[in-house]
């Protein structure tokens, strides 16, 4: 297929293009550089090098002769919006391109109207640019299991059978997010059932976990070619900011009571996900909704089970409760049903203590990179 990867500089978007073109699509990848911006106006870096998109993409044809197309431009500009859909006339489009930070979200005014701005008008204009350049194209947009909250009930796969006075109807999953973030791919997920309903478009939604791990089938030889790591509380999920915080010598910074529990995924398995969301497509006129997890852990039991593998390496690793700057619940039920990926054909790589080891392993060789000061940003949902 040609496939449109939309926010292809990301954590996920390049390796998602690696990946595909691996495995023998046609690949664009479209990026305005938002995530690097905004971590050099915050001061939080990658850890390891990243070349820009260019660069990737020379790298990884000389490694496999693989091409992936290069475009950078903003996707709230229709004009490059336009052309990008008239040019390449995607046949799937993958769309990564938001601000992904639920803590960037909630810092102040200026930070929420980007994230809403950026967020719902990139979306808007990939359900126009679909419907009028490409109306047969399947889309898979990013979205999150944070769209759900922590609801007292088992988690069904998007939709919910509602009984009521004697009748019954099929519904969205009721949403109850944690943040603007999270918010707007709710938002996300409205307007394209909208569009879905009046255009019939055929969306595949993955509402997806906290992802952890750099390592990929496509990047192992090669540091160059790893993702973009955050390991900052702004942009660096949880588990990868306690791999980096062991092998710094930081204690590890689990909010409140640390009950908070979350379903995890390893990007390789992200990677796969789309992939088997883009190979069996969602039917026109169907919003196909996958809850994209693995596993469920506790934050406590995360830094647990770091603290154990970092000492396993002769790391002294400390674990420190600091107040919770987010409003949520810290000790919760959850119980999310993630049966549909699995019934594509995903075959899991679980969290495993050789896994983590491996991890330290690599970073250990850039500690001289870690930069404390990005661990805590203190930023308050009040």
């Amino acid at each position: 297929m040609r496939i449109l990867i939309l926010g292809g500089d990301g954590y996920l978007g390049w390796p998602t293009a690696m990946h595909l073109t691996a495995h023998g699509h046609d690949v664009a990848v479209a990026d305005n550089y938002l995530r690097r911006r905004i971590c050099r106006e915050e001061d939080t870096e990658s850890l390891f090098d990243t070349p820009n998109l260019h660069e990737r993409a020379r790298l990884w044809r000389e490694a496999t002769g693989h091409d992936v197309a290069v475009h950078v431009g903003d996707l709230m500009d229709w004009g490059f919006c336009e052309r990008l859909f008239k040019d390449f006339a995607p046949e799937a489009v993958v769309h990564y391109a938001e601000q992904p930070s639920a803590p960037y979200s909630m810092k102040g005014r200026r930070e929420a109207m980007l994230t809403l701005s950026n967020n719902l008008e990139v979306t808007a204009n990939v359900i126009f640019a679909v419907r009028e350049f490409a109306p047969e194209a399947h889309i898979v947009k990013l979205g999150t299991m944070g769209e759900y909250g922590t609801p007292d009930i088992d988690i069904e796969e998007g939709w919910i059978d509602i009984e009521h006075k004697g009748r019954s109807d099929r519904f969205l999953f009721p949403r109850q997010a944690g943040s603007l973030y999270h918010t707007t791919k709710i938002m996300d997920t409205d307007l394209l059932w909208f569009y879905v309903r009046m255009w019939g478009l055929a969306v595949t939604d993955l509402m997806q976990g906290p992802v952890y791990g750099f390592f990929t089938e496509e990047n192992a030889d090669d540091e160059r070619l790893f993702p973009f790591f955050n390991y900052d509380e702004l942009f660096g999920t949880v588990l990868n900011r306690f791999v980096v915080q062991a092998v710094a010598g930081y204690p590890l910074t689990v909010f409140g009571k640390g009950g908070q529990t979350r379903g995890f995924l390893d990007i390789r398995d992200t990677l796969s996900c789309v992939r088997l969301a883009l190979e069996q497509p969602a039917a026109k006129g169907e919003l196909r909704i996958f809850n994209q997890l693995t596993e469920t852990f506790s934050v406590n039991t995360l830094a647990e089970r770091v603290q154990r593998v970092g000492k396993g390496l002769g790391l002294d690793v400390a674990v420190k409760s600091i107040p919770n700057p987010r409003l949520e619940a810290e000790e919760h039920y959850y119980n999310p049903v993630h049966t549909g990926l699995l019934d594509l054909g995903l075959t899991p790589n679980y969290l495993t203590d050789d896994e983590l080891a491996h991890m330290m392993e690599v970073v250990l060789a850039k500690r001289d990179r870690i930069q404390e000061h990005q661990f805590v940003r203190n930023v308050g949902w009040k």
